[in-house]
């Protein structure tokens, strides 16, 4: 990859951080960009309109442009129109917001999401095309637990367990209290997190199977003060329920791949 794009593409993952937008300087500081260099990166990207500057000589920020690449991608792939049915319903059930995560090689990514709830009040509603914290969220211990320990543990290093503040009280920190939260989900069958990822928040999540294969994952999120554990446990069987009819429909979608030959 030269040295351009890569940098050019650190530019686009940064801003992503920053919804409100940075300035040129800081974005060189922080990247470790000249600023010449980083001047003539974002003038190439304002001028395919990745970027603009909130205000003349002002921080630069995203587009709409970069979500509107992916959402085309996903709705060509033809994922949102499988999952759609299946997450609503899930949604409709539960009452609180479902996601799907898809994985890539070694990345696990929410693409599609519906909100049961429509009462007022806290609602848990994080942005889509995000990976995946694998160590502290629902959805990653889904996928790490389908997988051996040390398979687990070495995908949890390579992305590491991010700052302890951005995340909830009893998110695990060590590598041997993360597979404490994977053998216990291996052993019901879902995972379950409470104010892991989010003070004051709950999720559980399961993996979406073709044949032996993880695809993904589907998970359920919400204020711990609505799911409750008691919740959770009841909610299990149609989490489970929407996972299974969410593995065979992924055929008919290219986002997930082949299936395996001969096995339909």
């Amino acid at each position: 990859m030269s040295i351009a794009l890569e940098r050019g593409l650190s530019v686009l993952e940064h801003l992503a951080r920053h919804p409100q937008g940075l300035p040129i300087t800081l974005i060189a500081a922080e990247l470790d960009i000249p600023l010449s260099a980083c001047h003539r990166l974002l003038a190439g990207l304002q001028r395919r309109d990745y970027v603009r500057q909130a205000r003349k000589q002002g921080d630069y920020v995203l587009t709409t442009k970069v979500v509107s690449l992916g959402l085309g991608f996903l709705s060509s792939a033809g994922i949102v129109d499988i999952a759609e049915p299946i997450l609503e319903r899930l949604a409709e059930t539960s009452g609180e917001l479902v996601r799907l995560s898809i994985v890539d090689e070694d990345r696990l990514t929410w693409v599609a999401k519906s909100q049961g709830t429509r009462q007022a009040g806290q609602r848990y509603d994080p942005d889509m095309g995000q990976d995946v914290q694998l160590s502290c969220t629902s959805s990653g211990h889904a996928w790490l637990m389908t997988m051996s320990d040390e398979r687990a543990l070495a995908l949890v290093s390579r992305q590491g367990f991010g700052a302890p503040e951005r995340h909830g009280p009893k998110a695990p920190t060590t590598l041997k209290a993360l597979l404490g939260f994977l053998h216990a989900a291996r052993v019901r069958g879902y995972a379950m997190i409470d104010e892991v990822f989010a003070p004051g928040m709950a999720a559980m999540a399961a993996p979406v199977m073709r044949r032996a294969e993880v695809i993904g994952v589907i998970s359920i999120a919400g204020p711990r003060t609505r799911l409750s554990t008691d919740r959770m446990h009841e909610l299990a069987p149609a989490l489970l329920a929407a996972a299974g009819q969410l593995g065979p429909a992924s055929n008919a979608s290219s986002l997930f791949g082949k299936p395996p030959l001969g096995k339909g």
